[in-house]
């Protein structure tokens, strides 16, 4: 094409163009980052040491805070270095490796979420046969294929994205490397690859929403058949958290990759882009652990061992 120059490069937009207000947005996603990072790990630990929490149910909670923390560990800690120095400029395969991790881990926890809804079905709706249905093996192999499936989710979208040549602007108009803005600075004539891309990962989501729909119908037509009020509260207080969790994911998501692209995004978009990337997975293990009373108990017992073991080292020294 004439006149025109090939991209060799990538310049995020960021958050705002001042450089003092660069650093401390920085300073501020750090210490969101350390907090999110900080929950995510310790609901993880409490869920792999103890006892009381090793059921299907915790197994998935286990996968969602590990796709959380590295789908947070991502576009984070590149936008404080970026902050912090004032570059925010980008190779394109680390634009590359950027896209291709953030889609995997988002497609990740999205199959993550659905199955988590299956297991809560059969634990209301069939709870005399849960055992023998959500067993080990079939939990792992939900997982993996939940893993599995986010990976090549994630190679798709990667390999249709950069198939296609960029010139002119080189500009992202966000603080981490997203699919719109890099189509919208494309010059293909055509975007086949990536609109079957496009359409593969929305069939995906739609069928992984209708299955989440459907389990959830069965789930409270069972609950509220439950004589007891206390047995409603406690399989509506199982259900709500992963609701929550799942609806802000879901419209933070579509809003972040499914909008068109712009040159000047709006308070709007960045905003729904800081939650997607920062706040969703920094709520999401207070979400469950806050109406969760036996994460709660596990996180009290291992507080008391802890500080039992403190004080007994400290006697010994003594003596």
């Amino acid at each position: 094409m004439p006149n025109v120059t090939a991209v060799t490069g990538f310049f995020l937009l960021g958050l705002s163009d001042d450089q003092d207000l660069q650093t401390v947005c920085g300073v501020l996603f750090l210490v969101m980052y350390l907090a999110a990072l900080m929950n995510n790990l310790l609901l993880i630990t409490l869920i792999t040491v103890d006892l009381q929490l090793q059921t299907p149910m915790y197994f998935f909670l286990k996968n969602l805070s590990l796709t959380d923390a590295l789908l947070l560990s991502i576009p984070i800690p590149n936008f404080i270095v970026n902050s912090l120095s004032h570059n925010n400029s980008i190779s394109i395969p680390g634009c590359a490796c950027q896209i291709f991790l953030m889609t995997s881990f988002s497609g990740g926890e999205l199959f993550v979420l659905t199955a988590m809804s299956y297991d809560r079905y059969v634990a209301i709706c069939c709870p005399l046969h849960y055992e023998a249905i959500m067993s080990g093996r079939v939990c792992v192999l939900m997982a993996g294929v939940s893993w599995a499936t986010g990976g090549l989710f994630g190679a798709l979208y990667t390999a249709g994205t950069f198939s296609m040549p960029f010139c002119g602007s080189n500009v992202i108009p966000q603080f981490f490397c997203d699919i719109p803005s890099l189509l919208g600075i494309s010059c293909s004539d055509t975007l086949m690859v990536i609109y079957i891309s496009f359409g593969i990962g929305l069939c995906l989501g739609i069928s992984c929403f209708i299955c989440v729909m459907i389990s959830y119908i069965y789930i409270f037509s069972t609950a509220l058949k439950i004589p007891t009020t206390k047995g409603q509260s406690k399989a509506f207080s199982t259900c709500f958290p992963h609701l929550i969790v799942l609806t802000i994911f879901m419209i933070t998501g579509c809003f972040v990759y499914l909008k068109s692209p712009s040159a000047t995004p709006s308070v709007i978009d960045r905003v729904f882009s800081v939650i997607y990337t920062v706040l969703t997975p920094t709520l999401n293990p207070v979400i469950y652990s806050l109406r969760n009373s036996e994460v709660k108990s596990a996180l009290r017992r291992w507080l008391c061992l802890w500080l039992n073991a403190s004080q007994d080292t400290s006697k010994f020294q003594n003596f």
